[in-house]
């Protein structure tokens, strides 16, 4: 049956408590008579612990980082910014892999090479039992490879974020942030540009004006990762530049996957940026600007001519031809033939005296021939570009370049003679050296060891080659003697064995001359007679010198 109060409208929840129950103050005054008792604790120890947590501790913002980027500048400030928001943080960004808690690994997906250090650092990382969070341009564009399962992973677009990410790697969470940068559902250029930042030299602000470009180039991983043009505003361009000069930067570097590019998507473009950066360069500052493919500086070459006159801006420029083959470059669907190439430099040389032009070449491309590749070299003749980068075509994955049929990797009609005199690190070959002192590496046949060897060259990586030996080909054998074996001593004349004389004992048996590495087959030193005959001269020179000391005992008493 129900109490008498249950009747009752309660207004609030504190009516229930009835009249007869202590109320809060009352509590309050009974626990002032409680004395707590005092604990000694060693106040020195205290605060060590305080001011350095255990090493296996998950607070974040405590941990050590290490940081490593590969690639362009684009990624290199990408790296810049993920440094200075863990740092402001609290995390420490150290330069002592081994030290470190955590790798951050930065990735370049431009060539195969790059993305096989990258591929190490991570097995690496996991050996040392390493926290792992990756970056770049690898993981954006291909996400889902075997060996990037179960490690956390931040966007290009989404670097903003890297203290979120690296504080849920630490406490054993996987996290993977890879989402655009939208504004009304329009793409933009990636995080703020006025993010901390620390720059791995002082001195110079890279700034990345748009990421991205409008080009579709069937070699070009790199548009998997950054996607289609998205350029930052003038006015934040502008406002980074100011900072960057506050902090005591006297040189800013503008970056991007086109330069030329920027702003076709907002409106504007590159001459109309620079002239307002220009306004804000100090005295004694100056600007470099970054690549741009001729397609998109046709049009805008008597601004660019006065600007790149400018005594704050340097005169260079980077204009990547690729090729000078009509065809390769259809192949490439670079957008532009090999006379606007031309039109680009040749006017540039002209309106701004003493300019420095950069370029790249693909060597290798699929398709090319011989007549492209000279036509090539007889562009790079002409122009003698001061700086020229040239690189090995590398198919990669998910490009259509990589579908079509591959030029093989070799020097055509090379034949050369060589010099065998060593095996290869991984055992798989013989190593030897043509006349240039080239590496050249043969089959392990142990009849080549010590020979000269021609052989057909078939193959070419960057600091070899390798060579198939000449079926009818004479093998030269260059000693006149049959070579040591390893281990054995040489030196050992007939004038050396002489001076030895007794010492020496020809076709001794004694355990050591049957020994493995031993000096010299049935050659050994044996102990000297002298050694044999001490002990009963040593008794003689004592009985004389006894019989000398008893005289001179009796001669003086």
């Amino acid at each position: 049956m129900p109490s008498a109060s249950c009747d009752m409208l309660l207004e609030d929840i504190e009516d229930i408590v009835s009249q007869e129950d202590s109320k809060p103050q009352d509590r309050h005054f009974v626990r002032r008579d409680v004395v707590p008792k005092a604990r000694k604790r060693n106040t020195q120890k205290y605060l060590q612990e305080e001011d350095s947590p255990p090493s296996d501790s998950t607070i974040p913002g405590i941990q050590k980082i290490w940081i490593r980027t590969w690639g362009c500048s684009h990624n290199n400030s990408d790296g810049e910014y993920m440094a200075g928001q863990l740092a402001a943080y609290g995390y420490k960004i150290t330069e002592n892999a081994s030290d470190a808690d955590l790798w951050l690994l930065n990735s370049c997906t431009v060539k195969n090479p790059a993305e096989d250090h990258f591929r190490n650092s991570i097995k690496k990382a996991q050996e040392e039992n390493k926290k792992i969070v990756l970056a770049g341009c690898v993981p954006q564009a291909q996400p889902r490879q075997d060996y990037l399962k179960g490690l956390s992973i931040i966007g290009v677009q989404q670097i903003d974020r890297v203290v979120e990410v690296v504080e849920e790697t630490i406490k054993g969470h996987s996290v993977r942030l890879l989402g655009q940068k939208k504004d009304n559902g329009k793409r933009l250029g990636g995080a703020r540009l006025d993010l901390p930042k620390i720059r791995k030299n002082p001195l110079i602000e890279i700034i990345s004006i748009n990421t991205g470009c409008l080009n579709a180039c069937t070699y070009c991983k790199t548009k998997h990762a950054r996607g289609n043009l998205a350029s930052y505003l003038i006015d934040e361009l502008v406002d980074r530049a100011k900072q960057s000069f506050q902090e005591g930067v006297c040189e800013i570097w503008l970056t991007s996957e086109d330069t030329g590019a920027y702003g076709r998507d907002i409106g504007t473009n590159l001459p109309t940026l620079l002239w307002k950066l220009v306004e804000v360069i100090p005295e004694g500052a100056m600007l470099r600007l970054g690549m741009t493919n001729p397609p998109y500086i046709l049009e805008h070459l008597e601004e660019m001519a006065k600007i790149l006159n400018h005594p704050r801006v340097y005169a260079f420029l980077h204009i990547p031809v690729q090729s000078a083959s009509d065809s390769v470059l259809m192949e490439m669907k670079r957008e532009y033939c090999v006379a606007d190439f031309k039109r680009v430099v040749d006017f540039l040389k002209e309106k701004v005296p003493g300019i420095t032009i950069a370029t790249d070449i693909i060597c290798g491309f699929p398709g090319e021939t011989d007549q492209d590749f000279q036509e090539t070299v007889k562009l790079v003749e002409e122009y003698k570009f001061p700086s020229l980068f040239i690189n090995q075509f590398y198919p990669r994955p998910g490009t259509p370049a990589a579908k079509i049929e591959q030029v093989p990797a070799q020097v055509i009609g090379e034949r050369q003679q060589v010099l065998v005199t060593e095996e290869s690190f991984d055992s798989k070959f013989y190593v030897a050296h043509n006349r240039f002192y080239e590496q050249v590496l043969v089959p392990k046949n142990p009849a080549f060891m010590g020979k000269m060897v021609e052989v057909d060259i078939y193959e070419s990586g960057k600091h070899f080659m390798k060579g198939r030996p000449v079926s009818d080909a004479r093998v030269y054998t260059p000693s006149i003697s049959k070579p040591l074996a390893k281990g054995e001593v040489s030196g050992l004349t007939k004038d050396f064995r002489n001076g030895l004389g007794n010492h020496v004992s020809p076709g001794s048996h004694t355990p050591a001359a049957s020994q493995p590495g031993s000096a010299s087959s049935g050659m050994v030193l044996r102990r000297p007679r002298l050694q044999q005959d001490c002990a009963p001269r040593t008794a003689v020179g004592l009985a004389l010198l006894a019989l000398l000391l008893a005289f001179f005992v009796k001669v003086y008493n």
